[in-house]
């Protein structure tokens, strides 16, 4: 079907309308957490990820994130000075780190609001698979639009990810 002019500048019009809503429904979601819990967005995703999934390794976890295990590093150091987790040396593989809530982290969680992460996962999930599949190919369009040059070459993902796709999702 060949659209108009008119219609497709609304349609365009639209599309960007509701990306900026989408940012701003992530940015206050993410103050909204902040003041209530004193923890990040990408904190509380991680303690939250965690409470599902516990111990995991810290590449583990970053895959879940989507982060790249050395940003990983950073959120651990604030959880782990804010007594939320700890990190524990495998004994048979020292480079190998697992993660690991405390209790005082198992009640952070507890006491946090849901994350937009976590609505944005869980409605996803209750989609029906050709719908979702016409969301992820519209995003990849837009992806193309905005970043149409390789997203390794800016380090955004880690490797073993391969892309935004691979990173998997947490629905727990």
């Amino acid at each position: 079907m060949d659209v108009n002019m008119p219609a497709k500048s609304h349609m365009v019009a639209h599309i960007t309308d509701n990306l900026r809503r989408i940012v701003q429904v992530v940015k206050e979601g993410s103050k909204a957490a902040r003041r209530e819990t004193g923890l990040t967005g990408a904190q509380l995703w991680a303690i939250t990820l965690l409470a599902g999934s516990e111990p995991v390794t810290i590449s583990e976890l970053a895959h879940l994130m989507c982060l790249h295990p050395a940003t990983m590093g950073g959120v651990l150091d604030r959880l782990e000075n804010k007594a939320l987790i700890t990190r524990t040396r495998s004994p048979r593989d020292r480079r190998i780190v697992h993660v690991a809530l405390t209790r005082k982290g198992k009640k952070s969680v507890d006491a946090s609001p849901e994350l937009v992460q976590g609505i944005l996962v869980s409605g996803l999930t209750d989609l029906p698979a050709e719908r979702l599949l016409n969301i992820a190919e519209g995003l990849e369009d837009l992806v193309q639009i905005l970043a149409p040059q390789d997203i390794h070459s800016r380090g955004h993902w880690p490797p073993e990810t391969d892309s935004p796709r691979a990173c998997q999702s947490h629905n727990g």
